[in-house]
């Protein structure tokens, strides 16, 4: 549900008044002042700079109060007061009462998160070096300490209790709490569980063998644990480690990661990346022995990286969620009377699920132990283990499934007939969606990715060529691998002249580190990566975005750059250049200088945009929409239109960015607001429906685009942002427009910042509001095409060309 987010420097506090003057990174908020979240430039830090607190962005204009490693590369977090209730970008507090409550509002006013603590005499707020963000009296002691509610993160000096809890975050880039955890069990043992709401299991320590022989004792019940400064681990269960760098220098964190490990961290200061200096030993702590990872049904394998997919016959509950599994193509209903009835099994080798067995048997052979699944309607499938004894493991449930070659056991899940005979010809399935013009799998991240069977079919295919032809090869071996290493080269240097002649340049990595003095100005970021201004040396100042998540090789990079390259369009973010050295991968933009339209719109900017601005904004926009649609020879859809991709230049030309970004991610890492490719507020109702999607998902967001821009109000958040006059409130933006439009109520809806008296602006107003609504149509059947809404929008009095060039 969240964007892994451009670091902000972060926010300190105090009302402007009183601090307007002060330096960034005071040590203290005393009692009546505030962090107020439009402040950048303000944060409270730690005495010697080790970790800084403030609002960090975790999505669109939502953030949460967090403290974090001030000189970690990507600001590493390490604890958050509302994780699970992000708070506005516009008008969230944390405030300092003066009884010694510490309080986060949201913008209307709501408490998302306090301290509830009372106190009197003098207070404050500090941050100390260790990383405890602690309100104290005049005695210096504590009334209240983060130390005490732990998020993912255990701090060295921080005591770990039996009331604490680690619990990872949902996916990288998603602070949601996740349903990994980390804990003393009620046998005074720390484990490892997979707790959701479906399932809950221990998978560390290895609960096939005793907690004595895992090395542990539960006999001390005072259950403390904690991680001292030289990175020594220890705990009242006898569990101990040290990192591999053990001593004293590095700074150090232990973190319940997203994949369910929980890992040890030192931090390299010089470089600001972390490197890993201990994981928990035992057999069932692989990634794909943690519990829960591909859901009911589904199998994990290395291929090489951990990888989710689903059995022959099966398909994914959710594309873009792993964890939820998969399910078979035909129902399976069982026969109470007679459960063998239309009822067989697909065998999969290697393979076994963990856990859940209904029964256990040895010296069986597969047809007794299949009858013996067939005669319950309970058994799900069964295990058969292939070293000579027999044993037969029924199932209850398919879950916590893997596939090694060194499982010596063949799994066979429950079937219908038709399912098994239409299965045989099936392989592992994968989910994928054409969007820009590319295929797009919708993954929880790269390590997950759904395996694909496309190598071995070309491996096959090459075999029987080369046994077809293996005498000309003999003759002709030598020949044929020089042409072909010739022809290998030609391609790649012509893809370089072809990227050329495009009139965008190759970028070092050297070049652009220095254009953006080190990647110093961060002035945005999004779901694909950050994006700094910097200054060529011909003094051109530019955009350069750093993708995140982009796995391809150079060639393949270059290829799908030279598409986005050739777009060309007068409201689109021209694309001047490119890096691709070595795992750096750059696009370099033209700087838009007035930024993205969300600050014009949503924020309490001196500068109102008139409804003559907004118009032409609107008409802008679907320019350029319609020409990625329509008039590219490649076509493009951009799949996350939202006023954070339009950008407005020094005349308040609008111009839309981060389009064609789908065609270089294989799999979207970006989890936005939902789990899909898109930003909640924004998406099309096809998006939650599992459908193929079209142009019409770009106009549906369009026309939230334009409702923001009637309304002045942010489609997301709209619940917390939005009180209606008569007491009621709404969480969904077209709703709300709709009643007021069938009411007559057109002035409720529009932002009483604009002025709409004249007759023409009247017009104005009452076309935006059809156009908005016909482009918001839950059937993308009735939704315009975007060349009708610039149609609609200006009369189509233009000629048809705009001279551009695709």
């Amino acid at each position: 549900m969240f964007f892994s987010f451009p670091f902000l420097s972060s926010l300190l506090l105090a009302s402007t008044a009183v601090w307007a003057a002060a330096p960034a990174g005071l040590q203290s908020l005393t009692p009546g002042n505030f962090i107020a979240v439009e402040d950048e430039n303000q944060f409270l830090i730690s005495p010697n700079g080790t970790f800084s607190s403030g609002f960090y962005p975790v999505g669109s204009n939502s953030y949460c109060y967090s403290i974090w490693y001030t000189n970690s590369f990507e600001k590493t977090v390490v604890w958050m007061a509302n994780r699970d209730k992000p708070v506005n970008g516009e008008k969230s507090r944390l405030t300092l009462n003066v009884d010694s409550n510490l309080v986060l509002t949201d913008a209307d006013g709501t408490i998302v998160w306090s301290t509830d603590t009372t106190s009197n005499g003098e207070i404050q707020l500090q941050l100390l070096e260790t990383g405890n963000l602690v309100v104290t009296n005049q005695s210096q002691n504590f009334i209240w300490q983060s130390f005490d509610f732990p998020t993912d993160t255990l701090l060295p000096q921080q005591r770990f209790l039996k009331t604490s809890t680690l619990i990872s975050k949902q996916n990288r880039g998603v602070y949601l709490s996740g349903f990994y955890c980390f804990k003393f069990n009620d046998y005074n043992v720390l484990n490892l569980l997979y707790n959701s709401p479906s399932l809950s299991g221990i998978y560390w320590p290895d609960t096939m063998v005793t907690v004595f022989v895992n090395g542990r004792s539960p006999y001390n019940s005072s259950r403390i644990a904690i991680l001292d400064e030289m990175g020594g681990f220890e705990s009242s269960d006898k569990l101990k480690f040290n990192a591999t760098d053990y001593g004293l220098g590095p700074k150090r964190r232990l973190t319940v990661d997203f994949d369910g490990v929980l890992r040890l961290y030192s931090l390299d200061e010089s470089t600001g990346n972390w490197t890993v200096t201990w994981i928990p030993s035992g057999a069932r702590i692989d990634p794909c022995m943690v519990h829960g990872l591909c859901g009911d049904y589904g199998i994990c394998e290395y291929d090489p990286l951990p990888a989710c997919s689903c059995p022959p016959g099966f398909i994914r509950n959710d594309p873009s969620d792993w964890t939820k599994g998969c399910k078979p193509l035909m129902n399976l209903t069982c026969n109470s009377i007679n459960p063998s009835k239309e009822m067989d099994f697909i065998a999969l080798p290697n393979t076994d699920y963990f856990g859940h067995d209904w029964g256990y048997a040895d010296k069986f052979s597969i047809e007794m132990c299949k009858n013996w699944c067939l005669s319950s309607c309970e058994c799900t499938g069964f295990g058969y283990a292939l070293d000579g004894t027999g044993q037969c493991y029924p199932k209850m449930g398919l879950r916590n499934g893997y596939r090694k070659p060194s499982t010596a056991v063949r799994m066979f899940i429950k079937v219908t007939k038709d399912e098994y005979s239409s299965s045989l010809a099936l392989r592992h399935t994968t989910n994928e969606l054409n969007c820009s013009a590319s295929q797009i799998v919708l993954g929880t991240e790269h390590m997950y990715a759904e395996k694909s069977n496309k190598f071995r079919s070309m491996g096959l295919l090459v075999g029987v060529v080369v046994a077809i032809g293996i005498s000309e090869l003999i003759f002709v071996g030598f020949g044929w691998w020089n042409v072909f290493r010739q022809r290998v080269n030609e391609e790649l240097v012509n893809m370089g002249y072809i990227v050329l002649a495009m009139g965008f340049k190759r970028f070092s990595y050297d070049e652009l580190k220095r254009a953006t003095k080190n990647f110093k100005q961060e002035i945005g970021k999004g779901g694909f990566g950050t994006v700094y201004k910097g200054e060529l040396d011909d003094g051109r100042v530019v955009a350069v975005k750093r993708l995140d998540g982009v796995l391809q090789g150079e060639a393949e990079f270059w290829a799908e750059v030279s598409i986005i390259g050739k777009i060309n369009h007068k409201n689109l973010v021209k694309l001047w250049g490119f890096c691709a050295d070595k795992h750096h991968k750059m696009l370099v933009y033209e700087y838009v200088k007035n930024g993205s339209l969300d600050k014009f719109l949503f924020s309490d900017s001196s500068q109102v945009l008139g409804l003559e601005q907004r118009y032409e904004i609107a008409v802008g926009t679907a320019k350029g929409l319609s020409y990625l649609h329509e008039e590219c020879l490649e076509w493009v859809l951009h799949c996350d239109v939202k006023p954070q991709n339009i950008l407005l230049d020094e005349s308040m030309e609008p111009k839309v960015a981060d389009f064609g970004m789908s065609k270089l991610f294989r799999e979207i890492s970006e989890s936005g607001f939902s789990k899909v490719r898109g930003t909640r507020g924004y998406l099309a109702p096809e998006w939650m429906m599992n459908l193929k999607i079209d142009a019409k998902a770009d106009v549906y967001s369009y026309g939230i685009v334009v409702l923001e821009l009637l309304s002045g109000k942010n489609a997301y958040g709209f619940e917390s942002s939005t009180v209606c006059k008569d007491g009621g409130r709404d969480t969904d933006m077209v709703k709300w427009v709709m009643e007021r439009a069938e009411k007559g109520e057109v002035e409720k809806v529009m932002d009483p910042r604009l002025k709409v008296e004249d007759k023409q602006n009247k017009k104005k107003i009452e076309i935006l509001l059809k156009v908005a609504l016909l482009c918001v149509k839950e059937d993308r059947n009735m939704r315009p095409a975007m060349s009708r809404v610039v149609e609609l929008l200006t009369g189509y009095e233009e000629p048809s060309s705009h001279g551009d060039v695709c």
